[in-house]
């Protein structure tokens, strides 16, 4: 619930940050065409940035929920403590969520650069594919 809290409050703030730029520039008027549309003006980057941490705030919480659900009879990492009974029907499970990231991560990813929003692509591009890559390396009860 804390991670949840946390994106919406992140939410919140880039909602706040969008709505008190409403008034300024969001692109340059100087300069080439092509800087004015890869270079956001200052408000925009402010935006652009609390959009980032939202995001960075929901890819957490949503990695860390696919491991609490997966340790609970899926995941049979050492580090994880008793993973409790083993689940028959969890044996996608490791697939499913590898995939639902790269999934998440490339919508996202597409969605964040039709809105020039590149720290906030740049955050989705490296994060969740590699946190696929790790929970894809996990061990489990099916492998």
């Amino acid at each position: 619930m804390g991670g949840w809290a946390a994106a919406a409050g992140a939410l919140v703030y880039a909602v706040v940050t969008l709505v008190r730029g409403r008034a300024e520039d969001w692109m340059r008027r100087d300069g080439h065409p092509a800087a004015r549309l890869l270079l956001p003006a200052p408000v925009y980057l402010r935006f652009d940035v609390a959009l980032a941490v939202t995001a960075f705030l929901a890819d957490l919480w949503l990695v860390s929920a696919a491991i609490v659900f997966g340790a609970d009879g899926v995941f049979a990492e050492d580090w994880m403590g008793y993973p409790g009974m083993m689940d028959p029907t969890g044996q996608g499970y490791q697939a499913g969520v590898v995939s639902a990231l790269h999934t998440t991560a490339w919508w996202t990813f597409g969605i964040a650069v039709l809105g020039r929003c590149w720290i906030t692509a740049g955050v989705q591009v490296c994060l969740l594919p590699f946190a696929a890559w790790w929970i894809g390396t996990f061990d489990t009860y099916y492998t």
